[in-house]
């Protein structure tokens, strides 16, 4: 019996295809600082299946891909931040360290593991001043990067990504403003005309620099509507990290 060889590099080449693919079959999450906060917004045809949550006081996660492979990540995440805010102090619970495990573990997943998971993540720490926030990107092998300004991953996100780089305002913008423009992002991800996504299929939150601890909220369909027009923030609902 004989058998083929198959050189590490093209088993490698096959794993990340492999996980390309099942990301890109998703809706895009953009992420986008303004002037008071980081912006978390995707399209979203579940209103219980969430992309984006809260991790801890000021850190929030984002991510597309399979869900129940990046729910997993996410209970993690929120228990591995619960237990060293406990143990230790509230303050020694950071987005880096987060995103440095996330890495840690989807770079053995994607080597040791049969399959790939078919995720990417966003761990994003609001700071006090726009200079202080940091967004961490993750993706499937366990590679990560330190965002400038916005992130966008799953779908076409190299379209949505090109329009928000194109139309970001420097230095930040309103939140009315920059909802607007990720609204706008993710509507063009393809080559036809821009679609107009209505408010009850967008999944919209906010690390608000306002609140002085736990800076997480969701805007819900009814206040999007305002904010997508002339309005002001309507009602919230907060979300427990655990």
């Amino acid at each position: 019996m004989q058998f083929g060889y198959v050189s590490p590099e093209q088993i490698m080449k096959d794993r990340a295809d492999y996980a390309r693919k099942g990301i890109a079959r998703g809706r895009s999450v953009v992420v986008i600082q303004y002037t008071d906060g980081i912006l978390f917004a995707a399209e979203s045809p579940s209103p219980s299946l969430h992309k984006i949550s809260e991790i801890y006081d000021r850190i929030a996660f984002a991510a597309v891909g399979k869900y129940n492979e990046f729910e997993n990540l996410r209970q993690a995440g929120v228990r591995l931040a619960d237990l060293r805010g406990y143990s230790f102090d509230r303050v020694d619970v950071s987005g880096r360290a987060l995103a440095s495990v996330y890495a840690q573990t989807l770079g053995t997943i994607f080597t040791q593991e049969p399959k790939p998971y078919e995720v990417e993540l966003v761990v994003a720490e609001l700071g006090t001043t726009m200079a202080e926030d940091q967004i961490y990107r993750i993706t499937y092998d366990g590679s990560v990067a330190a965002e400038n300004g916005f992130a966008v991953m799953g779908g076409a996100a190299e379209q949505v990504g090109k329009y928000v780089g194109q139309h970001m305002t420097p230095g930040g913008a309103s939140l009315e403003g920059t909802l607007r423009l990720a609204v706008d992002a993710l509507g063009r991800d393809n080559d036809n005309e821009p679609r107009q996504l209505p408010t009850a299929s967008l999944e919209v939150a906010v690390l608000d620099r306002g609140r002085a601890r736990r800076a997480f909220r969701r805007i819900p369909s009814s206040a999007l509507d305002s904010l997508l027009d002339r309005g002001q923030v309507g009602a919230e609902t907060d979300e427990p990290g655990g």
